[in-house]
């Protein structure tokens, strides 16, 4: 009568460290004609590192965030942005901060704008368009726009929907957060929306750079 038995084990051990190890050891035993018994064991081990970070550096023409801001772990409301009751925009983290009169962050949202543009300073809204197109772009279309400076040409710059030509959005939501707009912010609907509802005439818009 033959016996075979097969035994096999896996061990798994996740590291905090910067690296991951993975370990695997089988063995097994077979009986041999005069009932000696032979061994044999293999082992095997792989080191895996964590990619490094991604730097501005290493990737120059790409449009990347850092740190990695997200709506559920937003920047903090800039010092020296001003008091009372305003909408914040920081040009260079495309972010903007809606404030309350006791100076809490009501909502914190992504935009999409244009590198220095505006000038850094304190404006105030002075008129709002529920929808509007560009004098400067065929069948390009504005929804909730809420106007409070100038660009270097002269138009309007604003807070507003993702604009659409033709129908179609210029950009995705995902890119808000990084440099896309002509010098107006572009945001998701819902937080032009909120724009559109807190920001009427005379209100304060801070930019800082």
């Amino acid at each position: 009568m033959v016996t075979v038995v097969v035994t096999s084990f896996l061990f798994i051990n996740s590291s905090l460290t910067n690296a991951s190890t993975d370990s695997s050891t089988t063995s097994s035993t077979l009986p041999s004609s005069d009932s000696a018994s032979t061994s044999t064991s293999t082992t095997t081990s792989t080191v895996v590192p964590v990619p490094a970070a991604e730097t501005a550096s290493q990737y120059p023409n790409r449009a990347l965030r850092f740190p990695p801001y997200t709506r559920l772990n937003p920047p903090l409301l800039p010092a020296k942005s001003g008091s009372g009751r305003r909408v914040v925009y920081k040009n260079n983290l495309q972010w903007v901060w809606v404030v309350d009169d006791r100076n809490n962050v009501l909502r914190v949202m992504p935009v999409s704008g244009r590198r220095g543009v505006p000038n850094p300073g304190e404006y105030k809204v002075n008129s709002q368009s529920l929808r509007s197109y560009s004098l400067d772009f065929e069948g390009v279309w504005f929804n909730n726009m809420t106007r409070f400076a100038l660009g270097p040409a002269g138009g309007n710059i604003g807070f507003h929907e993702i604009p659409t030509k033709n129908g179609k959005p210029l950009q995705t939501e995902e890119l808000l957060g990084t440099f896309q707009g002509s010098g107006c912010l572009r945001m998701s609907v819902d937080d032009a929306k909120f724009i559109f509802k807190f920001a009427k005439a005379g209100t304060k818009v801070v930019v800082v750079p």
